[in-house]
């Protein structure tokens, strides 16, 4: 038996002995080509994320950020949920998962059935106004931004992480920015950008679902951001076992009771057929 089969049977019997939470982060989705930061195809990547202090204050910045979501909305929006995805939904489905906290903004986990989602971060599907908090869907604000903007029909460019696209600069001056339908304020993607904090409301879901669990399952993630490494600290401080399953190093190793390294298409599909011989 080669040590990746050992360690997926030391993973199928970890996850025998009680609930599991899993902990998502953009490695799951990479197999739907979705890039991620930091898996093994970003290493040559330079990108520095907006944030959120950029996106309010600065009126060049968010015409930036919606040129390229315009075109990366459209490469994202076709995306459909890869082997993996579907693997952590039977887990649950199948009664060996109590939740899933994913890092990821794409919907990809849901469409693949999983039930009891909590998007840390959350979710491209929706935008929200910065004045008066009303909320639109992200398709009928395509639709706007489109009919804005006619001279972006057609335009394609190389995808990159979070529904964004990589745009020559000469694309985003002209851009006209559409405003919200209620008040005339800022809109901004229903998403947690870098410098703001996941909703108090949210995290304490998370916090709960980790409380409810007997084990932590971190699937496609470097565990970088502390916002998902804190979960594995808080795993290991409660005296629940961490198992990781991911292609590259991760920040969370030293903590992991079982370790799978390699593609999330082969090793989850392949748990979940350990479970159920």
């Amino acid at each position: 038996m080669s040590e990746s089969n050992t360690e997926l049977h030391d993973l199928a019997a970890l996850l025998r002995t009680g609930a599991t939470l899993v902990l998502s982060g953009a490695g799951i989705s990479t197999e739907s080509g979705i890039p991620d930061y930091r898996g093994p195809a970003s290493a040559t990547r330079v990108r520095t994320p907006i944030t959120y202090q950029e996106f309010v204050r600065d009126e060049a910045a968010r015409r930036r950020y919606w040129a390229r979501s315009m075109v990366g909305w459209r490469l994202m929006n076709d995306r459909q949920p890869n082997a993996g995805h579907y693997a952590v939904a039977a887990l649950e489905r199948d009664g060996y998962l109590n939740g899933v906290v994913t890092q990821n903004v794409d919907g990809l986990h849901q469409a693949a059935g999983s039930v009891t989602v909590i998007e840390l971060h959350g979710s491209l599907e929706a935008v929200r106004c910065l004045t008066c908090g009303s909320r639109e869907a992200r398709v009928s604000l395509q639709a706007r931004l489109d009919a804005a903007n006619l001279e972006f029909a057609g335009r394609v460019a190389e995808r990159a992480p979070d529904g964004d696209a990589d745009v020559p600069e000469e694309w985003v001056a002209g851009l006209e920015i559409v405003a919200c339908l209620v008040c005339g304020g800022v809109l901004k993607p229903d998403v947690v950008f870098f410098g703001e904090n996941v909703p108090k409301p949210r995290l304490e879901r998370a916090w709960s679902l980790l409380a409810a669990a007997h084990n932590l399952l971190v699937v496609g993630s470097s565990l970088t951001v502390m916002s998902g490494y804190r979960f594995v600290r808080a795993a290991v401080a409660d005296g629940k076992p961490v198992a990781i399953v991911n292609q590259g190093p991760t920040r969370g190793d030293d903590d992991a009771a079982v370790r799978v390294e390699g593609r999330l298409g082969d090793h989850l599909p392949g748990l979940v057929a350990l479970l159920s011989s």
